[in-house]
């Protein structure tokens, strides 16, 4: 009776004893347990194959299980390729501090970058004056404003960086860059490097210096940073596990990118990035034949022997997508960028355009993830609810067969991931990230292999806010349907006499339809998005600051801050209005206390001034500090208090 859980049971026991004492950093250790990973995934495969299909004929059990079964084995080529990746890890740190006396000796030219186009002002100015605080010695600012907006210009006069606009908005954001780029080279002094920003990415006072160091490597192309972001993604937000969770990129710019810059496979991600000029002009500029220009930047690159070098370092921070439909946009423009890449003269298959093997297979595993994943995740959903509604059988295995090859695989990959990622990824949560988009990105992978060209994009919207909830009608009735139909299928088991569904696969059915409903439930959490009133985000502190009214200075913890205001703990004489200057490192803040509270008040900034002095202060490498170590036990918490209000 137990013999089908012993190899769960043994790769249980022998990962509690061995993972706590491994270290990451170790590559043995490393290669050792993805090779084990490996192993049991490639065991689970053999088996589906070779044991589960349906027999062969034009039946719906046939066509459902081939379909699910060439997902799952294209997921699990994907999988593998990543999997083989993250046996390496680097660290470009060392690197950078031995050339700092190298750069320093002739600082080269650079121009910042700051693509915008519809972004409101206080989104900018905070980017502006990141932008322009930043200590290297030898920089200019350009904002690229495919808005056309006035008092963007008037802004820019008034911060002293260049302003710079073209008469059309051709080929989006690689058509502003080119457009700049053609203006830069005319230039007396053209620069030497160029550094993309983003309109909501702030960068810190060292990020130039720092990727630069990297260009000392004169095949060095491309030095590009992590995206780090200084609000909650959606998902985070909904579910109320901010202070518990990572965002969604952190595993894959913390975990995935330094293993692919350990095998040379590191890629251009846009924003916080630095390129060399001359490579740029050798190849032309930003590619246009793909809207996700920077990935295709670096296969551009590559092809003339040029490489993409990552540095993981927080450099700077911009904004997570506000909402589900800016989520869904961003992610649906990433995968449409991909598959024309790969549809296009660049892609893994298409031999002459001088791309090393290792890249065509890196694209290979880009593209499985969308073109595969997804569609995986959609039929794992829908497999239990057609089995037990309609008796479509989809795989053709008892339960003791699936947990003896299922369960192990499982357990490993789930331990080794969480063991690599510190927890970034968990695996109901990224189940629920993919539900998300899963059908728009099979229907965008599907559209882009027949038709590459002429599909339009849409630019993600920044800067949202609503006092009340609001709740994503469409999205919610969909996973409400499929919890229906899950639901449905259930309820035909237990109402009516189905003890041969049960007998014959209807239990590893039934733990499946359990499961999905979970993921389900969270989903639907998430279309219910909580308010986002403040314009400017708040980080949680414990500092001190001096408060001073009238004659009288008094010292103060603060609670939280903002480029707007503080919190502070404590009381406060004088009624709310009243002025009051905040001295801070030093520096003198004129203030007004703008609400006061039993054993807490609050202070909001006065003019310009002030706002820039604080913008510096919080949009520095001093707050938000990223989560190293998960708990899923709190994330769990965290989602169930949230059910529970």
């Amino acid at each position: 009776m137990h013999e089908p859980f012993a190899p769960a049971l043994i790769a249980t026991g022998l990962l509690c004893l061995f993972l706590p004492w491994a270290n990451r950093e170790t590559p043995w250790v490393r290669a050792a347990l993805v090779a084990i990973s490996l192993m049991m995934t490639w065991n689970y495969l053999l088996w589906r194959i070779t044991q589960t299909l349906p027999e062969f004929g034009f039946t719906a059990d046939w066509l459902f299980g081939i379909g699910f079964l060439s997902a799952e084995v294209l997921t699990g080529i994907g999988g593998t390729i990543t999997w083989v990746l993250l046996s390496r890890s680097s660290s470009q740190s060392e690197t950078v501090a031995a050339n700092m006396l190298w750069l320093m000796q002739a600082p080269p030219l650079v121009d910042v970058l700051i693509c915008t186009y519809n972004e409101e002002r206080a989104i900018l100015e905070r980017t502006i004056i990141g932008a322009k605080n930043m200590g290297y010695p030898n920089f200019r600012v350009w904002v690229l404003d495919d808005g056309r907006r006035d008092w963007l210009g008037d802004l820019c006069a008034q911060k002293g960086c260049n302003y710079l606009t073209r008469p059309d908005n051709a080929h989006a954001k690689a058509g502003n860059i080119n457009h700049a780029i053609r203006h830069l080279a005319g230039l007396a002094s053209p620069p030497d490097f160029i550094a993309v920003l983003d309109a909501d990415f702030v960068p810190f006072s060292n990020f130039v210096t720092r990727a630069l160091c990297l260009f000392r490597d004169p095949a060095a192309g491309i030095v590009q940073t992590p995206q780090h972001f200084f609000n909650p993604d959606p998902i985070q937000s909904n579910l109320a596990i901010s202070e518990v969770f990572p965002d969604e990129q952190r595993f894959f710019f913390d975990i995935i990118m330094p293993s692919k810059d350990a095998w040379g496979l590191a890629f251009c991600c846009g924003t916080s990035s630095v390129i060399r000029f001359s490579a740029l002009l050798e190849i032309g500029g930003f590619p246009t034949d793909s809207v996700t220009e920077d990935f295709l930047l670096t296969v551009r690159l590559r092809e003339r022997g040029y490489k993409t070098l990552y540095l993981n370092e927080k450099l700077s921070v911009g904004l997570a997508p506000e909402g589900i439909n800016e989520y869904a946009t961003q992610r649906t423009r990433w995968c449409l960028g991909l598959v024309q890449i790969c549809r296009g003269r660049s892609g893994p298959f298409r031999f002459g355009n001088n791309l090393p093997l290792s890249f065509r297979i890196s694209l290979i595993e880009t593209f499985l993830y969308w073109g595969a994943s997804f569609l995986f995740r959609m039929f794992c959903l829908l497999a239990p609810a057609l089995f037990f509604l309609f008796d479509i059988r989809m795989v053709q295995a008892d339960i003791s067969d699936a947990v003896m090859h299922f369960a192990p695989m499982v357990i490993t990959q789930v331990a080794i991931t969480t063991w690599l990622g510190g927890g970034r990824m968990l695996p109901i949560i990224a189940d629920v990230y993919q539900m998300l988009i899963a059908p728009e990105i099979i229907t965008v992978v599907a559209l882009t292999l027949i038709r590459p060209r002429g599909h339009k994009f849409k630019v993600t919207d920044k800067g949202i806010h609503y006092a009340g909830l609001n709740i994503h009608w469409r999205l919610l009735f969909r996973f409400l349907a499929l919890a229906a139909i899950t639901i449905a299928g259930l309820a035909k088991v237990f109402a009516l006499d189905n003890a041969d569904l049960i007998d014959n696969g209807g239990a590893l059915n039934l733990f499946w339809a359990w499961y999905n409903l979970l993921v389900l439930t969270i989903c639907c959490m998430v279309c219910i998005e909580q308010p986002r009133r403040r314009l400017d985000e708040r980080f949680v502190t414990k500092e001190k600051v001096l408060v001073k009214i009238g004659e009288l200075v008094l010292d103060y913890d603060v609670l939280d801050v903002s480029a707007s205001g503080m919190r502070l703990a404590g009381s406060i004489s004088g009624p709310v209005g009243s002025p009051a200057v905040l001295i801070l490192d030093g520096i003198e803040i004129p203030a007004i206390v703008a609400r006061k509270g039993m054993d807490e008040f609050a202070v909001a900034m006065i003019g310009d001034m002030a706002r820039e002095a604080m913008t510096r202060r919080v949009y520095s490498e001093r707050y938000g500090k990223p989560l190293d170590e998960v708990q899923p036990s709190r994330v769990f918490a965290g989602i169930l208090h949230r059910l529970a209000r």
